[in-house]
């Protein structure tokens, strides 16, 4: 292969990715960090979220020695 038709493919998937991805409408943020009243909204929707799930049940004490061994 060529390296012009190397650089042609590499942009028609750059390309193809970027409309799949805009036009699946997905709710991608490329933004990086968030500061200010964005950062805010979501430590409390995080905060919320944690407070809802329910708690995680307890992992037993002590596995058998068989059981370490798979």
């Amino acid at each position: 292969m060529s390296n012009r038709s190397i650089i042609i493919m590499v942009l028609v998937l750059i390309s193809a990715t970027a409309y799949l991805l805009i036009k699946g409408d997905g709710d991608i943020d490329m933004g990086g960090e968030k500061h200010g009243a964005e950062a805010h909204h979501i430590e409390e929707a995080k905060k919320d979220a944690a407070a809802a799930a329910p708690a995680a049940p307890a992992a037993p004490a002590a596995a058998p020695a068989a059981d370490a061994k798979k």
